[in-house]
Order: structure tokens, then sequence, then C-alpha cells
């Protein structure tokens, strides 16, 4: 099958996700300058949803208590429908305190800047953070965006408006 002059990728209709049944949505990394040594985000190992995504920063030292937004060097497009979720990375938790207070930060897919990464040291010790050290984990996601309605009246349900441990706590 050959192309037509007006099969150009600007007059193609844009994918939704629900046009991906047979193969995964494509998303696109840009290396900014002076991070071409930096691998694009990964999964390590075949079973992770999470893709690690490292600091493009020269070293520095979080004291507790601190919250910086930590750049990655790489700059993302994401497809339509598709969010990208930023999550702290469960090792760094554990023995650092090292978290993201904003988890899950989300990636828009009409953004285009910059991926930084907000850390928060909730531990007890200053932990260095060094260039190309593994901060954060990036999970993408398909979203809805429904449409929003406002009433006068919601409908009832067996639980109503009980939350906040309302189900019970075993």
């Amino acid at each position: 099958m050959g192309s037509s002059s007006n099969d150009r990728p600007s007059d193609r209709p844009k994918q939704r996700p629900n046009d991906w049944p047979n193969h995964r949505p494509r998303v696109r990394f840009q290396r900014l300058s002076g991070n071409e040594e930096l691998p694009l985000p990964r999964r390590e190992s075949p079973g992770a949803a999470g893709y690690d995504v490292r600091s493009a920063e020269s070293s520095f030292h979080l004291a507790p208590g601190e919250v910086r937004a930590v750049s990655t060097g790489l700059a993302v497009e994401l497809p339509d429908g598709i969010e990208c979720q930023v999550r702290p990375r469960s090792g760094l938790a554990l023995r650092h305190g090292i978290t993201l207070p904003n988890a899950p930060g989300t990636i828009d897919p009409d953004y285009r800047g910059e991926v930084k990464v907000i850390l928060m040291n909730a531990g007890a010790e200053s932990v260095l953070i060094s260039r190309g050290d593994r901060i954060a984990q990036l999970v993408f996601a398909r979203f809805e965006a429904p449409e929003v309605e406002e009433v006068e009246e919601l409908s009832g349900s067996a639980r109503g408006s009980g939350g906040f441990g309302s189900t019970g706590l075993g």
C-alpha cells in the first residue's frame, strides 16, 4: 500500500488510547544539552511497572527536612490520554527517608518541559545525591477526561457519605 500526498503525519487523525489494542504507546524523551551520557528512563527488571529516572545535577546533600526540585536532564512528550506518574523509589524511602511530597506527581500529556523530581528528606541524616543516581520512578497510565456536571442531589449508595475508616479497621 503506497502513501498519498495527503497522508502526511499532520493530516492523519491523532491516535487515542483505545486505538492501541495491539501495540504499546510510545513515550518520547529528549536529552537536554549536557546530559547525553545519562540513560533514558528504563525498567530495571522485566516485571517492573516503573521506569527509573536519574539525577542530572552535580552531587549535592539533601538535608533532613529539605525539599528540592531535582533536574533529570530530560524533556518528555506523552501520547494523548497517557499520564506519567512520578513516584518514590522504595529503597531510597526505606534506607534514607527520601520521598516525594507530592507523590504521585503527575506529568500531563500536553507538557513539554524538563522532568523534575521534587525530593524530600524525611530522614534524620543528610543524604548524598550524585549525578546519575536513580531518584524516582515513572509509571505511565491511561486516564479518562469525563464531563463534569453539577447536580442538586447525588444518588444514594450503601456506604453513603462515610469516609476515613468508615468501612472498618481490619
